[in-house]
């Protein structure tokens, strides 16, 4: 018989104890790999929006006056016949290291334009990338010809027109295919129209006030890309539009800190649970040990019974810790974001240091019961008989 036959064997005997110590370890693990899994679920699912969605960089024209309110700039005293961006510029940002972490490029042309005696601003936009840079658009109607036009909410409102209507700019008909849902942007208040048709209406042919970039994802080095960008467009004002983005990454880093000192609080309660059961399963076992070190077993020999018994107790609560931290993340996931379909990856490095972590945990919490079942003196624990 070995000695891992005997750990092994007192564990049958006495399973309620060896229960304990598995829930002990069990739920500390569990919580861990549920807190990782979980952070990383939140982050991968930022990242996947990132990638896809939004313009998050601004090209707008270099001048001391301008002064804009779109994508979260200030819109009071645009001077709109400042010189624009000639489009054709753009074409230069193919240029750029990074120019395959351009998902989506956006020309817009903004001009005032009178509608009925009332000064509304007119956008000119390409449709085609609208779905990439404003995916949060939801168009009552249809998307516009090259001659028509589809009205943000409050200019719907405002000027009373609806789709199917007509409206006068610039002395032509115009008609209305759709009204914006409203969005609580800047889009709300705006016109639009196909980019080379408010260019004709504006008397800018060729010209664009800004242009919107859709880069930011989590592997794209943005700060990089506005320099770049800003290189090949020395006479533009590059910016990258992170506000949002800034605020959830702290709100989970916050999440992740909270994460860490919650799972060392759980772990360490967890081996405060091994090491008062163990202390209490030795004592119980004083005339077994006794007996051990009767028959010529050493001091080396009781440690590692000890030993064994919190090993195999640990390396069972490292792996179902991991597998039930998985299931507790997936029931977790929708109270923290309203994205469907968030998927729970398994981490093979994760699994791993889950196991590494309880078996050194279990073990640890057992070393000062081990050396105190190492050093009884077989006399004194043979009187207990």
């Amino acid at each position: 018989m070995t000695l891992l036959d005997i750990a092994i064997g007192h564990l049958k005997r006495q399973k309620a104890k060896a229960l304990f110590i598995l829930l002990g370890l069990l739920i500390g693990i569990t919580a861990v790999v549920a807190f990782m899994t979980l952070v990383e679920a939140l982050s991968r699912d930022i990242n996947h929006k990132l990638e896809k969605y939004g313009a998050n960089i601004l090209i707008v024209p270099r001048a001391e006056n301008l002064s804009l309110s779109y994508g979260g700039l200030s819109l009071g005293g645009v001077s709109f016949e400042m010189q624009e961006i000639l489009q054709e510029d753009l074409q230069k940002l193919r240029t750029i290291k990074n120019a395959a972490n351009v998902a989506a490029l956006g020309p817009m042309v903004l001009g005032t334009v009178k509608i009925n005696a009332r000064p509304v601003l007119l956008a000119g936009i390409d449709f085609e990338v609208s779905p990439f840079l404003r995916p949060w658009w939801k168009l009552n109607g249809q998307m516009p010809g090259k001659e028509e036009v589809v009205l943000g909410a409050e200019a719907s409102r405002i000027l009373g027109a609806g789709p199917g209507e007509h409206l006068p700019i610039q002395g032509l008909e115009r008609r209305v295919t759709g009204v914006l849902e409203a969005t609580g942007s800047q889009d709300d208040h705006l016109i639009f129209t196909h980019l080379a048709t408010a260019q004709a209406l504006l008397g800018k042919i060729g010209k664009i006030s800004l242009a919107e970039v859709a880069a930011l994802c989590s592997n794209c080095p943005i700060d990089d890309m506005v320099r770049q960008i800003s290189s090949a467009l020395p006479g533009a004002k590059v910016m990258a539009i992170r506000q949002v983005v800034k605020s959830r990454m702290e709100a989970l880093g916050h999440f992740n800190k909270l994460a860490y000192g919650l799972s060392a609080l759980v772990v360490l309660m967890g081996g405060l649970v091994v090491l008062v059961t163990m202390m209490g399963s030795v004592r119980e076992r004083t005339a077994e040990f006794g007996i051990f070190r009767a028959i010529g077993f050493k001091k080396s020999h009781v440690m590692r019974i000890v030993l064994f018994e919190a090993g195999l107790i640990s390396g069972a609560a490292g792996v179902l810790g991991y597998l039930a931290g998985l299931g507790t993340t997936k029931l977790a996931v929708p109270f923290f974001t309203e994205s469907v379909g968030v998927k729970v990856l398994f981490d093979p490095c994760l699994a791993g240091a889950a196991l590494v972590v309880a078996v050194l945990l279990g073990l640890g919490s057992s070393v000062y019961p081990a050396v105190m079942a190492a050093n009884m003196d077989p006399n004194d624990a043979l009187r207990t008989l």
